[in-house]
């Protein structure tokens, strides 16, 4: 949803924020900003699933090693 210029109001002491005059509402425009922290996001979750995909790998690594050490005995 764009929101019209003119509707929109510099808040003092911030380049990239506004106040939308109808609802009161902070906008940032920033857009440069919002790709570099929603590229950040992407990094942090990719890296909890490989996180997540090796614990699991060592969970099944333990279980196999307790089964070949169990049947050994």
């Amino acid at each position: 949803m764009e929101i019209p210029k003119e509707d929109l109001v510099p808040v003092e002491g911030h380049v990239n924020l506004f106040r939308d005059k109808e609802t009161g509402a902070i906008v940032n425009t920033d857009t440069s900003g919002y790709s570099n922290y929603m590229r950040m996001k992407q990094r942090r979750q990719t890296e909890r699933e490989e996180l997540d995909t090796l614990k699991k790998d060592i969970e099944e690594i333990k279980s196999l090693l307790k089964e070949i050490t169990n049947g050994s005995k």
